[in-house]
């Protein structure tokens, strides 16, 4: 975009203001869409829009577009100029493949992460739903060992209305799912926790290597979609997966 305006530095560095603003907006923005991820993130700079773009860093664009156009494209410009039309072809060809290749790769790799991030929230429900009802057994099985009937009873209509609220919160974010756990003994409630947390942790493993490839070229990556996942998921990078889940 550049190009036609190399021989002013000025409106160079206007065309690279404007033209890479534009295309880290439209990037950022499909990539969130995308990946559920956001890979950068400009809300705590001055002047940003949404997140994707900031003053300061359109700034930036426009001078490293005169450093690329001015000093860096020229020469690389009469080097392949001097190169044999084949050995061009052969070059481009050669690039291209890589390039493409890499391009499957990561995106396959970031498609995979968001599929990890919402079944890492799945998980957090039925953790949330399970440990509710070995609340509930608990509870029960205290009021029945160190109250009289009547004093349950009390405590119970006292209770019964602060836990149906409570159930009905969870029906409404998981649906009808905690359904299916009613019935279970305390000991099969936390065997199906044991379970979903060792569920939870191969997830986070299986996608430390790309989260931490991410972290260190995006160090403020973020995802408004799956906040509580995301940051999970790095402190169980930072700690090498020895924390135990905060969930």
């Amino acid at each position: 975009m550049s190009e036609p305006f190399q021989d002013s530095l000025l409106l160079t560095w206007v065309s690279g203001v404007i033209g890479a603003t534009i295309l880290e907006y439209v990037t950022g923005w499909a990539m969130e869409q995308l990946f559920k991820v956001r890979y950068w993130d400009y809300n705590n700079q001055k002047f940003n829009l949404h997140g994707y773009i900031c003053l300061s860093s359109s700034i930036a664009w426009g001078f490293l577009t005169i450093f690329m156009t001015h000093v860096i494209h020229k020469p690389i410009e009469r080097a392949v100029l001097s190169l044999p039309v084949m050995w061009d072809i052969l070059f481009v060809a050669v690039v291209t493949v890589v390039f493409t290749a890499d391009a499957i790769v990561c995106t396959r790799e970031a498609l995979a992460f968001g599929r990890s991030l919402e079944a890492a929230r799945k998980l957090r429900q039925d953790l949330d739903m399970l440990r509710v009802q070995t609340a509930l057994l608990r509870m029960d099985a205290e009021d029945r060992l160190h109250e009289t009937r009547t004093d349950l009873e009390t405590r119970l209509a006292g209770r019964r209305a602060d836990l149906e609220a409570r159930l009905e919160e969870l029906r409404s974010r998981t649906g009808n799912r905690l359904e299916g756990l009613r019935g279970k003994s305390e000991s099969q409630l936390l065997e199906l926790l044991k379970e979903k947390e060792a569920s939870l942790a191969a997830i986070r493993e299986r996608r430390r290597k790309f989260l931490r490839s991410v972290l260190r070229s995006n160090p403020t990556a973020s995802s408004r979609r799956y906040k509580d996942e995301f940051q999970d998921m790095i402190h169980y990078l930072e700690d090498s997966g020895k924390g135990q889940s905060p969930f």
